[in-house]
């Protein structure tokens, strides 16, 4: 991914340290002989700079090991509480949970991504990757494609032109033509299906939270087995709950 031309000489300090918490983060705990392996960097740069997120609350050492701080957690609620769509949407998450009883997500945009922000299960909620603070590419999910067929044209050329259309499943949109057919297609019905597209077995439909320019702030969505959510109960009932539910979000956030 090229960087923006504002930070086309970033801080090599400052991304070290953020490759250092992005691998424990995917990894777990790590000693500094991993981290240096890792990163392919001198044994002592990378002490320096475990030792100070260490000092900073930012990493615990055990027995040679590193992991992430409970720090990090401070900021992900804080920055998570900032979001006027959270306080409107976690209610209303929680209700569509118990009456549908599946895994409820609202996710919004940040550089490109999705980022999970809240999620609420139903008593026949299914396990999946997905979880709070999840990044996700925009066109592999139900809420993802409903955020991204809500954003203007030129936002939805840029995002693909940094990241691509990777693939998650062998179901996933991977060119540009059907990326825009589908967007079209969102458009047009107001939700998002994903059909096995982030994982194997599984169906979703996601509907956008749009501000008063029809531009999406978030969106929430429904997932569960591809055996219960199909046909005319995916498409229809579920679809009509969903976008009364987005539809109460929207009017309210207008009047917050």
């Amino acid at each position: 991914m090229s960087l923006p031309p504002e930070v086309d000489r970033p801080v090599e300090t400052v991304e070290r340290a953020i490759d250092i918490v992005d691998y424990l983060k995917e990894n777990g705990p790590a000693t500094i002989t991993e981290v240096t392996d890792q990163l392919g960097c001198a044994k002592s740069t990378a002490h320096r700079h475990l030792k100070t997120l260490e000092a900073n609350s930012f990493l615990i050492e055990n027995d040679g090991e590193y992991r992430l701080g409970i720090r990090f957690l401070d900021y992900g609620v804080v920055a998570r509480e900032r979001y006027t769509l959270y306080q409107e949407v976690k209610p209303k998450v929680d209700a569509l949970a118990d009456e549908t009883e599946e895994k409820i997500w609202c996710a919004v945009e940040e550089h490109g991504r999705s980022v999970h922000i809240y999620g609420a299960q139903g008593k026949h909620s299914v396990r999946t990757y997905a979880r709070l603070g999840h990044q996700n590419y925009l066109h592999q999910h139900a809420a993802g494609k409903a955020i991204l067929a809500f954003l203007p044209d030129e936002r939805i050329d840029e995002i693909v032109e940094m990241y691509g259309l990777p693939a998650r499943t062998q179901h996933t949109i991977t060119t540009e033509d059907e990326l825009w057919d589908e967007i079209e297609t969102i458009r047009e019905r107001k939700y998002a299906l994903n059909i096995e597209e982030s994982v194997e077995g599984l169906h979703a439909i996601g509907a956008p939270i749009k501000d008063e320019n029809g531009v999406a702030l978030g969106a929430i969505s429904i997932a569960g087995p591809s055996n219960r959510l199909e046909g005319s109960f995916l498409r229809d009932e579920l679809s009509t709950l969903l976008l009364g539910t987005v539809n109460e979000i929207t009017i309210n956030l207008a009047h917050a």
